[in-house]
């Protein structure tokens, strides 16, 4: 069992996990880093990638249905919304003893604040897409793209070689 994430760590990681741009070409390479990292550990998820309106990028893992496309519109529609992360808002409503579906009055079919959609963000421009992954329990969802976004922005920041 994953130890909990508080809803300060959750908003210091979209602080920490800002972009200084975010191309067609970097979809690419965050989803495929999400894909390798799911194939090496063998999970069952499916990955999406949008800027905007638009649908850069996505994989489904062998153990994924069409329920987990469901699940990344309904994450994604949270953050578009809410301009955080899936997890931190059903976090926030959790913190006040109280649930998402709840209190949010939101229709369930269309928005789920559950953990694994992130909010691309870049530095001057603000939110400008998102990254999802389902398949996992919430918070593994949230962790995996959380590690591949780390590892993106790492790479991204060393010099050439």
């Amino acid at each position: 069992m994953s130890e909990p994430i508080t809803s300060e760590e959750l908003l210091a990681q979209e602080q920490e996990l800002v972009f200084g741009a975010f191309t067609h070409d970097d979809a690419w390479t965050l989803g495929s880093l999400l894909v390798e990292l799911a194939r090496e550990r063998d999970l069952p998820v499916a990955v999406d990638i949008r800027r905007g309106d638009q649908q850069l990028f996505h994989h489904a893992r062998p153990g994924t249905s069409p329920d987990n496309d469901s699940w990344v519109e309904r994450k994604n529609n949270v953050v578009r919304r809410f301009g955080h992360s899936s997890l931190l808002i059903g976090q926030r409503h959790r913190d006040r003893g109280t649930t998402f579906e709840e209190s949010s009055g939101l229709p369930r079919e269309t928005y789920a604040a559950h953990g694994g959609a992130f909010p691309i963000t870049v530095a001057g421009a603000g939110v400008i897409g998102t990254v999802t992954v389902s398949g996992l329990p919430q918070v593994e969802d949230h962790k995996l793209v959380v590690e591949a976004l780390r590892t993106m922005l790492s790479r991204q920041s060393r010099p050439p070689a």
